[in-house]
């Protein structure tokens, strides 16, 4: 497999980087019928729930990140998830970063495919996770850990990350199960950069709950049902010849989301550094809206029928 790639500008305004996103946000959010899904905690690890078919989650998450030996960033996405059909859930990303002292860059392009093989609900729910990733080496969303990533990977400036171009695919197993209101989550993840790279591994574990498992009779912001928390925890296993914790990163963070009655989420995680390959402290924080019926309102627009 071969791919020619073309060296972009190192800085591209975010203006005109995410205006479009910024837009179809803004108008499809306020403007679209409300889905009732409730929004998973995590930021990092995914439970066995896809999107409803025809429903589209459209979110938008940050990533702040302190850095030893160069500059602290904050890396930012856009997320566009959308129900095909019941076991299967497409998405796709823009990624891009602003690293203080130095400059504000768009890092790529992401898409996700998740499915699930079982239709039922079971003790534990396989879903199957590959993804496709065109990126830069200034990538500093850490949507996952794998392999030797490690801080110091992010210390040189965008001029000279940018120069690394990435086309990898990530796969992973998620296995997931939901007893009496506790949802936990281990995910297996094996990753390959498309050129002559061995596979890279890494894992997210995550555990949550509802703060109340009853729902109110009356529709309110605040109730506990409408929070949920938990803990997740994620981090490198090395690669194909160097497998293991040696030289790798972790990091621990405790989740938390709340779901408003007007459909929207929003979510914050700090995590923690658990070994000194590791960044000493993240902040992540997200908002995001699921439309119920988006896929039959574009077929209406242009005129197909149900």
């Amino acid at each position: 497999m071969q791919f020619t790639c073309k060296e972009k500008p190192a800085f591209v305004p975010l203006p005109k980087t995410f205006l479009i996103v910024v837009t179809v946000v803004g108008c499809a959010a306020f403007s679209a019928p409300a889905s009732r899904a409730q929004e998973s905690p995590y930021f990092v690890t995914y439970d066995h729930y896809l999107e409803e078919p025809g429903n589209l989650e459209i979110e938008y998450s940050s990533t702040f990140g302190t850095q030893r030996g160069g500059n602290d960033f904050h890396a930012y996405w856009a997320e566009f998830a959308y129900g095909v059909k019941a076991w299967w859930t497409t998405e796709f990303y823009l990624d891009g970063q602003t690293t203080f002292g130095d400059s504000t860059i768009f890092t790529g392009i992401r898409w996700e495919n998740r499915v699930r093989p079982l239709k039922r609900e079971h003790f534990i729910n396989p879903v199957l996770y590959v993804e496709y990733e065109n990126i830069k080496g200034t990538e500093k969303i850490l949507k996952e850990v794998e392999g030797h990533d490690i801080e110091g990977d992010f210390a040189p400036s965008n001029g000279t990350l940018r120069k690394e171009h990435k086309h990898e695919i990530e796969t992973k197993l998620i296995l997931s199960g939901t007893f009496k209101g506790w949802n936990i989550s281990q995910n297996t993840i094996a990753a390959k950069n498309l050129s002559n790279e061995p596979w890279e591994f890494g894992y997210a574990i995550g555990v949550s709950r509802p703060l109340a498992l009853k729902a109110r009779a009356k529709r309110c912001s605040l109730c506990p049902q409408n929070f949920t928390a938990g803990v997740e925890m994620y981090g490198g296993l090395g690669d194909r010849h160097s497998f293991g914790l040696h030289n790798t990163s972790h990091y621990l963070a405790p989740v938390l989301v709340w779901n408003l009655p007007s459909d929207w989420a929003l979510r914050i995680s700090p995590g923690f550094g658990l070994n000194d390959n590791s960044h000493r402290f993240l902040l992540r924080w997200g908002v995001s809206r699921e439309i119920s019926g988006f896929g039959p309102m574009i077929g209406k627009l242009f005129g197909r029928r149900p």
